[in-house]
């Protein structure tokens, strides 16, 4: 594993390929607080000198001076605000970038474990918050910093004992910031993480909708959002309580501080220890200095906000990835034998680890097809997910050619083998581009031609837009067949050696099976496939039939040899047949 960099590198590395608008736009904070410091300083000078001396040649100068200032600011505030910005939603674009990559590398059992919902607020609200910090953070406190540190120091030449008076409440404000911190950031990681949960039920809600409007359901669902809703404001209660407990305590000790000065600075005056231009440009000062105070006070929000934003982004970056072994060969002219020698498997979020498959050996020859069937629960879909190694197993050893999986690239292997399931998911975008996924360098030609052999190019050819149709949100435009026969055509030109067929019709009725089927015959010959079939006609004529139980392989043979045994098989398929 991997040793962890400290939280606040690791968000200083996200600067570094933005470093020249990031210095420029902190050399133009460090221009804007100068000018903060000029302005009490040039006042003290028209009241104790420009106006009482009539000097009026140096007063429209100084007038001058003070415009040019604004003017400048006022630019250099328009550059803070755009580039400045901009600094933020570049990183935030890194930060999300890095983050899909990273997602596409973990491995299934995380995908398992964490809710889509979840993960999409992680990478939308989280890194909103974190831009906001990155823009916001280092510039309001440089200025603060800055403002605060040049107004003491020019206070203190004015008077330092009424100065150190003044800055003794400094301390006692950062105090109350120091413990109120923990509280802060408690309040926003919960905040955070309900968002999550109900990004999470508003994704679900929504992807059933069609479902839960069959079975008039919505009103259940409703309740389970107000759940999560009624937590959320709970979350948020809590977050604005400590807020206004927080806010409320600044916004006093800075009006003590400004009655303080008021105080202090005007007994200082009556016995004379100040003139009145300067006690007017102390109390500038003070105000000059209690702004930076309350950015301070007010960016303590954003500060958690974000800091709670990156530190869950992180979690998901820490999250180990998919890693090929250390001396990992490509996997190359394949044959396609596939031999499971004494595997057991079990699903890592399963606190009992309940092997779904214990010591579980098999040998399918190259190009033959061998058919699972069985129970639910014997582990059939399992050994299908294990072949392309989607898990790792615990014990045992899985041979593709006499190559053990592990000690091949996944890329390579992956490549070698193409999966038609049940539920077929497509992409948001256009036939075209849902059958080219199984060969992005595929001309147009060879995708028809894939079309072709799935018997889906003359219903393509039909449609107004033909292969740039849109498919809707998970191919919801077409039909249960439809999109069988547009997974079929994207097998078909990836051309793997090995195929596997997880359920692959068995949502559909029977003459649209029967349609496909003729599909699936092409797709599966010259190949290694391994099918995963309730309906057992679709499967009679396999090479070899496995019959898969809680306890491993029950029975084995052709369709033939497994009627005659007259074991499990041939009551699941009397079954099946008994009306017929």
């Amino acid at each position: 594993m991997k040793k962890k960099k400290n939280l606040f590198l690791r968000f200083v590395n996200y600067y570094k390929p933005h470093k020249t608008l990031f210095i420029i736009d902190m050399c133009c904070a460090l221009i804007i607080s100068v000018f903060n410091l000029i302005y009490p300083f040039i006042t003290k000078e028209i009241i104790n000198n420009f106006v009482p001396n009539k000097m009026l040649e140096a007063l429209l100068i100084a007038s001058v001076a003070i415009l040019i200032a604004y003017a400048i600011k006022a630019i250099l505030n328009f550059i803070l605000q755009y580039w400045g910005h901009l600094v933020g939603v570049r990183m935030q674009a890194d930060m999300r970038s890095e983050l899909f990559d990273h997602l596409q590398k973990l491995p299934f059992s995380y995908f398992d474990d964490n809710k889509t919902g979840v993960i999409m607020s992680r990478m939308t609200n989280d890194l909103f918050e974190v831009s906001e910090l990155a823009h916001h953070g280092p510039e309001d406190l440089f200025l603060s910093i800055i403002t605060i540190v040049g107004s003491f120091i020019i206070l203190c030449t004015i008077n330092i004992t009424l100065t150190l008076i003044v800055f003794a409440f400094v301390p006692i404000i950062a105090l109350v910031s120091t413990f109120m911190r923990g509280r802060f950031s408690r309040s926003y990681k919960r905040v955070r993480v309900v968002q999550g949960e109900i990004n999470a039920d508003i994704e679900s809600a929504i992807s059933g909708i069609r479902v839960s409007r069959a079975y008039n359901s919505s009103s259940h669902e409703k309740k389970k959002f107000d759940v999560q809703n009624k937590e959320f404001v709970e979350a948020k209660a809590g977050q604005y309580k400590v807020m206004g407990q927080y806010f409320s305590s600044m916004t006093f000790l800075l009006d003590l501080l400004y009655f303080v000065v008021l105080l202090a600075g005007g007994l200082f005056y009556y016995y004379e220890k100040i003139d009145i231009g300067e006690f007017a440009a102390y109390i500038l000062y003070i105000s000059t200095l209690t702004a930076p105070i309350r950015t301070l006070v007010t960016i303590y929000e954003q500060i958690q906000a974000g800091a709670t934003g990156f530190k869950r982004f992180c979690e998901i970056m820490d999250e180990e990835p998919e890693e090929d072994s250390e001396n990992a060969v490509e996997l190359k002219s394949v044959v396609g034998e596939i031999e499971f020698n004494k595997v057991s498997f079990s699903y890592k979020s399963d606190e009992k680890k309940t092997p779904v498959i214990n010591n579980f050996s098999l040998k399918i020859n190259a190009g033959k097809t061998v058919a699972l069937v069985g129970p639910s629960g014997g582990g059939k879909t399992t050994i299908c997910h294990l072949i392309p190694r989607f898990y790792e197993i615990d014990e045992g050893q899985i041979t593709i050619d006499g190559h053990d999986i592990r000690a091949i690239t996944r890329k390579s292997l992956r490549n070698a083998v193409g999966i038609v399931q049940q539920d077929v998911f497509l992409f948001n975008g256009t036939i075209k581009e849902n059958i080219a996924y199984g060969n992005f360098e595929a001309t147009d030609e060879e995708i028809v031609n894939a079309a072709k052999k799935a018997n889906i190019h003359a219903y393509i050819a039909q449609l107004p837009q033909g292969y740039e149709t849109s498919v809707g949100e998970r191919g919801i435009k077409l039909s249960g067949g439809q999109k069988q026969r547009i997974s079929i055509a994207r097998a078909f030109l990836k051309n793997p050696a090995i195929l596997i067929l997880d359920e692959a019709t068995s949502a559909l009725d029977n003459a649209t099976e029967m349609q496909i089927q003729e599909s699936l015959y092409k797709l599966m010959e010259g190949r290694t496939t391994v099918v995963v079939a309730h309906r057992l006609s679709t499967i009679k004529n396999s090479d070899e039939i496995i019959v898969l139980t809680n306890e491993g392989i029950a029975e084995r043979g052709t369709h033939e040899q497994l009627l005659e045994l007259g074991g499990l098989y041939k009551t699941l398929y009397d079954y099946q047949f008994k009306n017929l």
